[in-house]
């Protein structure tokens, strides 16, 4: 499903064509120019930039903070940046590359809390209090870069660059080497405001870089969800530094909400007919099989708008007639409950393996069904 929504998101599939692209600020005139193919445009999507055939990955994807890493807040991260990124790079003038800029090292300094030996931290401190509302929480978790190039043919060079920040909504520590696990709970004010100082901060930086003087660099803040928590966390504010400019002057609020369904507890719904659409697909395949163990839903909203539902459906039967005649069904029921102008994707699988995969790119477009080891 992960590789699935990034297929969406960037670029849909197709042929490649070969391009060529001059390397990035370490190249010399001098240097031999190497190989790339760039994908096929998919509908409001970038064309994606490949060296020799590969997909290029950013050095520092991966690299947090700490230890206390949310797992469903990493496509989220990703793929809210790459859309924040459209209002200033538009797919069809830039092409995108993961970041090449930031290195490994750069990162992990930063990251860390600054102190005399890492005078680059970028996270406050040690005051060395253990209180939950005294100590300093470390407040950015990860920091995601993507590039984004223009040019045509043999020639590419760097337009612009987008950073997404994940900033800690609850910071988890230890009083003392593996006893109890504390947290220090961060509003979204203070988010805010430690997350454009921060931005600000790394933009100054970067500016320094020959390569990153003269270019637009769009930061968007992202707010972490708990580290258990079944949703990933969303974007809260964006801005852009101008070209030559080192610093952001005015930030954008951005409205993202994600939900699971159904809800637990005193949660109530943020959209009570999707709501009321999602019980009512859940009911018509729950009473085809006796052995469905579980299907949810997460949502997620734009201004309140449902943009996404990705609904998975654990099975515990295996056999091949009993798989195709229940993939048959859940498309016919996705048909005939589920908002029908909206991207769906919905997971068929075992506690072990998918077994079907039914999904639309986009609302007007026509749903795709996939039954693994099936006809």
């Amino acid at each position: 499903m992960a590789l699935a929504g990034a297929m969406l998101t960037l670029s849909g599939c197709g042929k490649l064509k070969d391009s060529s692209l001059a390397n990035n600020a370490t190249t010399t005139s001098t240097a031999k120019k190497k190989s790339y193919q760039t994908t096929n445009t998919g509908k409001n999507g970038y064309t994606v930039l490949m060296k020799n055939g590969r997909y290029v990955i950013s050095p520092i994807a991966g690299l947090t903070a700490t230890n206390n890493d949310n797992s469903v807040d990493t496509r989220e991260l990703e793929r809210g940046l790459i859309q924040i990124s459209k209002n200033q790079f538009s797919p069809n003038q830039y092409v995108f590359q993961e970041g090449q800029y930031l290195d490994t090292s750069t990162v992990t300094d930063w990251l860390t809390r600054k102190s005399k030996s890492n005078p680059k931290g970028l996270n406050p401190a040690n005051n060395g209090k253990t209180g939950s509302d005294t100590r300093n929480p470390i407040y950015l978790e990860e920091i995601v870069e993507q590039d984004y190039l223009t040019g045509s043919g043999s020639k590419y060079q760097l337009g612009g660059m987008s950073l997404g920040l994940a900033m800690n909504s609850v910071d988890y520590y230890q009083k003392k080497r593996n006893g109890a696990e504390f947290k220090t709970e961060i509003s979204r004010a203070e988010q805010k405001a430690q997350g454009e100082k921060i931005a600000n901060e790394i933009v100054a930086r970067l500016r320094k870089k020959k390569a990153l003087k003269n270019i637009p660099i769009t930061i968007g803040l992202f707010s972490k969800t708990e580290k258990d928590s079944l949703v990933g966390g969303t974007y809260f504010a964006y801005g852009t530094a101008a070209a030559n400019s080192s610093k952001i002057t005015k930030w954008k609020s951005v409205s993202e909400k994600m939900q699971v369904l159904p809800t637990t507890g005193n949660e109530k719904a943020i959209n009570s007919d999707d709501a009321s659409h999602f019980n009512d697909f859940k009911a018509a395949i729950q009473n085809y099989f006796p052995n469905i163990s579980g299907v949810t839903a997460t949502l997620r909203y734009d201004n309140d708008k449902l943009v996404q539902e990705n609904i998975s459906i654990t099975t515990q039967f295996y056999g091949y007639e009993q798989i195709q005649s229940f993939t048959r069904l859940v498309l016919s029921s996705a048909k005939k409950y589920l908002p029908n102008n909206v991207p769906i994707e919905i997971k068929i699988g075992s506690v072990d393996d998918v077994q079907a995969l039914i999904a639309k790119e986009t609302g007007d477009s026509d749903y795709q069904v996939h039954v693994y080891g099936g006809e």
